[in-house]
């Protein structure tokens, strides 16, 4: 066995950190679009 697998850091679920990393990106980028949106219609 790895030495490294005997000592892990994070003993947290890969899924739950792939969920929380994927809904923070993906509420991070529709900001940004919603953002744009909103400038769009003021500019129009």
């Amino acid at each position: 066995m790895n030495e490294f697998e005997k000592d892990v850091q994070s003993k947290n679920n890969d899924v739950v950190d792939s969920i929380k990393g994927f809904t923070l990106s993906f509420i991070f980028f529709l900001l940004i679009f919603f953002i744009g949106t909103i400038f769009e219609a003021i500019g129009s």
